[in-house]
């Protein structure tokens, strides 16, 4: 089928790149020109493995082209809009600006028999809203079709997905009204599209606009849900003495709970769970549902306080002054196998841990560059090495394979004061304290004696150290 996909951030430029890998031809429009040039060349504007080689073969097939003219999609049989719904700078609620105007610009370019199929994640009465803007259009069919993608993961996220979730409207599989003399509904506009996905044996699921809209948010409030739970008990671990591996591990092995997103630490950040449960809380206000908007609330105040907890026991560690000491932390993205640094919980514990005085050095292996351009009063070192040279304190927040995999005894040798928090409880902490470290974590080893910190040396401010891509 010949495909438009509509926005070309994280989100459109992978769903363009595997339609495309499907034997689809699709065109990629965006506004931005640069965006547009560096994904027609095959190449991400920002990290995400598997991709580059998607988009390469995208443009050597010739089934994947990018535009900045919605002109060049007037001819597609489908249009996936896929702009960004970013959280509103005025309130909590999604900013659908994007997604207004993307629709606008699309219109004068449908063409009879065509389907516009949105994936964004949206609050409920938004396609309604859409298919007031279509109205006059009767001879275009509209859909949702939300997506489920994980940063790190989302090229296999799209090829392999979990499941395909089809909202059409009133639920059924309608067509166009009787007697316009087009037979198709949005369900078999969509089962064309992932035929090879529902061969493979992908369930799919046909529901109502309301449901399809809800199915996002409800499951990201869900996951977010579990972080923030096993967030809480890792702080009455540290208050009684128990141990949040040992817990979660025995928690997950109910088949009722399960141990995906169990898992104890610095909390979730991003472009997506954070703005996508302050929406929901939002729509539940709107709709006076008092328990979910009541129930997000705890959920975020929980996963942001995980950071105030972090730079707590950074000071703990530094023997109650962070004033002048010298910090490394390991890490920028908000999570490992991206470079996005959207709403990162590593960068906001950096600059509350800088703002204590301490002399911060951030490292990490792909989001150095996007950290410096937003937060240049940080220092940023891209080797790991280089950073960790005379630190007194080493926090792991973002928890990439080369953090994991570190030598305690070789990163000894290399910093000043051997005192780690692995802030992501990912560590062999027993490893660690056999080479002399003093390691915390959240919720595993409350009760380790803290030794006393010598005096802060005086340390000059280090010029920022940055590589340009």
């Amino acid at each position: 089928m010949k495909i438009s996909v509509i926005g070309c951030g994280y989100l459109g430029a992978v769903h363009a790149a595997t339609l495309a890998s499907m034997g689809h031809p699709v065109v990629g429009i965006d506004v931005d020109p640069a965006k547009v040039d560096h994904l027609a060349r095959g190449f991400a504007p920002f990290f995400e493995p598997g991709l580059d080689e998607l988009l390469r073969d995208g443009r050597a097939t010739g089934r994947l082209t990018f535009s900045t003219d919605f002109a060049d999609a007037a001819r597609a049989q489908i249009h996936f809009l896929c702009v960004g719904t970013p959280q509103s700078k005025t309130s909590d609620g999604a900013d659908l600006s994007y997604l207004v105007t993307a629709t606008e610009s699309l219109l004068p370019h449908l063409s009879r028999g065509s389907a516009v199929v949105g994936k964004s994640t949206v609050p409920v009465g938004t396609v309604d809203m859409l298919g007031g803007m279509l109205a006059a259009r009767p001879d275009v069919l509209l859909g949702w079709n939300p997506e489920f993608l994980r940063q790190g993961t989302a090229v296999k996220d799209t090829l392999v997905p979990d499941r395909l979730v089809y909202g059409v409207r009133d639920g059924r599989d309608a067509a166009f009204e009787r007697g316009s003399g087009l037979a198709r509904g949005v369900t078999a506009v969509l089962d064309a599209v992932y035929e090879p996905l529902l061969r493979a044996g992908i369930p799919r699921l046909v529901c109502n606009f309301a449901t399809a809209e809800l199915i996002k948010s409800a499951s990201n409030a869900y996951l977010a849900t579990k972080v923030s739970f096993i967030n809480a008990m890792a702080e009455l671990c540290d208050a009684s003495g128990a141990d949040v591996t040992e817990l979660s591990e025995a928690m997950g092995m109910d088949p009722r709970i399960g141990n995906r997103y169990l898992h104890a630490g610095l909390g979730f950040g991003g472009g997506c769970l954070p703005k996508d449960i302050r929406s929901f809380r939002a729509q539940a206000q709107a709709l006076d549902v008092r328990s979910v908007d009541d129930w997000m609330g705890v959920v975020d105040a929980i996963n942001l306080g995980q950071r105030a907890r972090t730079v707590e026991m950074a000071q703990e560690l530094c023997g109650g002054y962070l004033a002048g000491r010298t910090v490394t932390v390991l890490g920028a993205a908000f999570k490992p196998d991206t470079d996005d640094i959207r709403d990162s919980p590593a960068l906001d514990v950096s600059l509350q841990l800088a703002a204590a005085g301490a002399h911060v050095t951030v490292t990490d292996p792909k989001a150095i560059n996007n950290a410096w351009m937003r937060y240049p009063q940080l220092r940023f070192e891209t080797s790991t090495q280089r950073a960790l040279e005379g630190a007194e304190l080493v926090l792991l927040l973002t928890e990439w394979d080369e953090y994991r995999d570190l030598s305690p005894a070789a990163v000894g040798r290399l910093v000043r004061r051997r005192a780690m928090l692995d802030a992501r409880n990912v560590l062999d902490a027993s490893a660690w304290q056999a080479e002399g470290w003093t390691i915390r974590g959240l919720g595993t080893n409350p009760l380790a004696e803290v030794p006393q910190a010598e005096p802060a040396a005086p340390v000059e401010p280090a010029e920022t150290r940055t590589v340009r891509r």
